[in-house]
C-alpha cells in the first residue's frame, strides 16, 4: 500500500488485472437488472437515481419497453448487449455527462449493431440541471412526437422573487456594510463558502470557488500585479478547514492583502456543528479552544485585529488600517450566530423607530436587514418582531430615529 515507484508499476498491473473479474461479478449484483419485454422495439437504461424517474414515467405512460437499470461502474457489458440485441432504439437517462451513454456506444460499435443510441449527446436528454419525470417525458416527446403534459409539480400562482437572505442581525451584514465603506467599489472582494456567501447582494463577495479559496485567490490576485485594495471573507470554520494553509501561504509569499475572517462561533450554514474555536466537541464536551488571532500571529501575520462588528466605527477603523497596512492583514469579525446566540441564552433589546424623526430616506432599509420594513404607505420605516437588537441600523440612521424599546 505504500506507492513508491518500485511498488506502484506493477500495481497498475494489477489494477487492470481485476477490471474484467470485478466486472463479471457486477452482472450479478442487484443493483443492475435488466427486463426484456416480448417484441418491445424500444429499450431504456436508467443509470442511478434517473433509473427511478424513468421507471416512474414509463408506468404512469404504460409504456412498453425493454429496461435496464444500472447502479454499478463498470457497467455490467453483457446485460447491455443481451438489451441492445433486442431493440432497435436505445434511450439512455443519466444524471450530469454522458458516461454510460458513451461505454453503450462503444459497446454497440464493437458488437456491430446497428442500434439508434439516444442521450445526451443528440440534445434528447438534458445536459444541465437535475433529471426528474418530466425530464424523462420531455425526452420522450423530442424522440417520438408524443403529446404528453405533465402537470406535477407546476405552480399556478406567480410568486414573488425570495433570494436568500443573511438572518435579522447576523453579524456577517454588518461586516460586510463596514467593509464596504472602507474598501468602497474600486476594490476586489474574494470570499468563501458558508452563510457569508450572501455577502454578494452587498458588494464584496465577487469569488466562491473552493473551501479556503478566497485567501489563494486574494494572494493570487495581488502577485499578479493587481493594484486595486483587495479584501477577503472567510468564515471561523472554513479558516479551520483550509484557510489557514492559503493564509500561511499568502504571508509567507508577502500578499498584500486584508484577510477578514467572519467568526459567529460556530459552524452556521450546515447546522451548527462546533469547530475547534469554540471550545467544545460535536458531543458537547468541553475541549481546547484555539485562538483565531493567535494562530493568525503565530502564522505570521503582521496584523491581527479582534473587533466586534456590531460596533460600526470599531470595525471601520480596523478595516482602514489593515487597508494602510503592508502586507498580509487580519481582521477578526467575533459575533455569535444569531440563532446559537439565542439558544445560548443571549437576549437583547429590540429597537423600534420614532415615526417623527424618521425622514424616509430608506438608508436603513438598504442595510437589508429582513427586520426592517417600510409601512403601507411608504413614508417611515417600520422595525418588526424579527428584530434581534444588533443595533447596528441604529449607527445608521443619521437622524437618530431608531432607538432601543423602553422597558
Amino acid at each position: 500500500w505504500v506507492m513508491l515507484p518500485k511498488n506502484a508499476r506493477p500495481r497498475h498491473t494489477h489494477l487492470l488485472s481485476i477490471q474484467q473479474p470485478m466486472e463479471d461479478e457486477l452482472v450479478e449484483s442487484p443493483w443492475n437488472s435488466l427486463e426484456l419485454k416480448p417484441d418491445a422495439r424500444l429499450g431504456v437504461i436508467g443509470a442511478g437515481i434517473a433509473s427511478v424517474y424513468a421507471k416512474e414515467a414509463m408506468q404512469e405512460l404504460g409504456l412498453e419497453a425493454s429496461f435496464l437499470k444500472i447502479g454499478t461502474y463498470p457497467i455490467p457489458k453483457k446485460l447491455v448487449l443481451k438489451l441492445l440485441d433486442t431493440v432497435d432504439t436505445v434511450l439512455i437517462f443519466e444524471e450530469l455527462e454522458p458516461i454510460v451513454e458513451e461505454q453503450v456506444r462503444i459497446l454497440a460499435q464493437e458488437a456491430g449493431l446497428e442500434v439508434s443510441i439516444l442521450g445526451k449527446e443528440g440534445g434528447f436528454v438534458p445536459r444541465e440541471g437535475e433529471l426528474d419525470i418530466s425530464a424523462f417525458l420531455e425526452t420522450l416527446k423530442k424522440v417520438f412526437g408524443l403529446d404528453i403534459e405533465h402537470e406535477s409539480g407546476k405552480v399556478s400562482l406567480e410568486l414573488a422573487p425570495r433570494p436568500p437572505a443573511l438572518c435579522a442581525g447576523c453579524s456577517h451584514r454588518a461586516t460586510f456594510y463596514s467593509m464596504r465603506k472602507v474598501f468602497g467599489k474600486d476594490a476586489i472582494y474574494p470570499s468563501d463558502i458558508g452563510c457569508y456567501t450572501l455577502g454578494i447582494q452587498s458588494g464584496t463577495v465577487e469569488t466562491t470557488l473552493c473551501m479556503g479559496s478566497s485567501i489563494s485567490i486574494a494572494s493570487g490576485l495581488y502577485h499578479a500585479g493587481e493594484k486595486r485594495p483587495i479584501c477577503c471573507s472567510i468564515g471561523d470554520s472554513t479558516f479551520f478547514h483550509t484557510g489557514m494553509n492559503s493564509l500561511l501561504n499568502a504571508v509567507f509569499n508577502k500578499a498584500n492583502i486584508t484577510v477578514t475572517i467572519l467568526d459567529n462561533r460556530i459552524t452556521a450554514m450546515t447546522g451548527h456543528q462546533p469547530n475547534p474555536g469554540v471550545g467544545f466537541t460535536v458531543t458537547g464536551e468541553p475541549t481546547v479552544e484555539v485562538s483565531l488571532a493567535e494562530l493568525c500571529r503565530a502564522m505570521g501575520a503582521g496584523s491581527v485585529a479582534v473587533v466586534d462588528p456590531y460596533n460600526l466605527e470599531e470595525i471601520q477603523e480596523a478595516f482602514k488600517a489593515a487597508k494602510d497596512f503592508e502586507g498580509t492583514a487580519v481582521v477578526i469579525a467575533k459575533q455569535p450566530c444569531v440563532i446559537s446566540g439565542k439558544r445560548a441564552g443571549i437576549r437583547r433589546v429590540p429597537y423600534i423607530v420614532d415615526p417623527e424623526k424618521c425622514e424616509g430616506c430608506k438608508q436603513c432599509v438598504k442595510f437589508g436587514c429582513p427586520a426592517i420594513e417600510f409601512d403601507e404607505e411608504n413614508k417611515c420605516a417600520v422595525i418588526t418582531a424579527l428584530c434581534s437588537g444588533c443595533g447596528v441600523c441604529a449607527q445608521i440612521c443619521k437622524f437618530e430615529a431608531i432607538r432601543e424599546v423602553k422597558r
